[in-house]
């Protein structure tokens, strides 16, 4: 199976990678992994003033503080896996490298806000779910 894990560096991407680890069928080395990260666009004008060179590297730099650590992660359970960042708009990113890569799954962290708190602020995964058509497990 072809999974693809969106990680954020959060303490959800922390659940997620510790519901992994306690179930041995999703850290199997059958599968393979693809580890996705996505980094939201600076301001216009922070970016123009900054210039490209700064702002490619300061994306670079934030995505390997998300993705070093989880693939220390996978690494430490003998799970190998490539690693991917990406800069654009965080949900319709992950949804559309999840359609276009030929994956079986996406696998997820989320905050599990209430349906008000949705309603009023969204998130992430309701808007993954909302874009994708691959299944999606949220780890909450």
């Amino acid at each position: 199976m072809r999974i693809l894990l969106a990680v954020d560096g959060s303490p959800y991407t922390q659940k997620m990678l510790d519901y992994l680890a306690t179930h041995a069928e999703w850290l199997a080395p059958v599968h393979q992994y693809t580890v996705l990260t996505v980094q939201p666009h600076l301001p216009p004008r922070a970016a123009k003033a900054l210039g490209k060179a700064l702002v490619d590297d300061y994306h670079a730099e934030e995505a390997q503080k998300v993705l070093e650590p989880v693939q220390a992660f996978l690494a430490a359970h003998q799970v190998q896996a490539v690693a991917e960042s990406q800069v654009g708009p965080i949900a319709q990113t992950i949804a559309e490298r999840a359609d276009e890569g030929g994956y079986d799954l996406l696998i997820m962290g989320t905050r599990g806000h209430g349906a008000l708190a949705k309603l009023v602020m969204g998130s992430v995964a309701t808007q993954v779910l909302a874009q994708s058509k691959l299944p999606v497990l949220l780890i909450r």
